[in-house]
């Protein structure tokens, strides 16, 4: 698999409490990012709305019907935003 290379800007803060982490933990500060990366992707493929948004061919029947059913019992207060997030990777 090839391996590309991203630049992120941070705010020195936020870089520090990367580097104490990956001092505690005995890890590097890549590996930090990649995990925490893979938490937040993981954690947002859970979603109905990625679920059911994605196309996600391996989505069984019953899976689909699981998501329809959460979205048609939701009420007006569930579509609420309460939050956003905002990062951005530049290339």
């Amino acid at each position: 698999m090839a391996v590309k290379t991203l630049r992120l800007k941070l705010k020195e803060n936020e870089l520090a409490d990367v580097r104490q982490v990956a001092s505690v933990f005995h890890m590097s500060v890549n590996r930090v990012f990649r995990e925490a990366l893979k938490n937040y992707v993981d954690t947002k493929k859970q979603t109905p709305l990625y679920r059911l948004t994605a196309n996600i061919e391996e989505a069984s029947p019953e899976e689909s019907a699981e998501i329809l059913a959460m979205i048609e019992n939701m009420t007006d207060d569930d579509w609420e935003t309460v939050r956003v997030d905002h990062f951005t990777i530049t290339y």
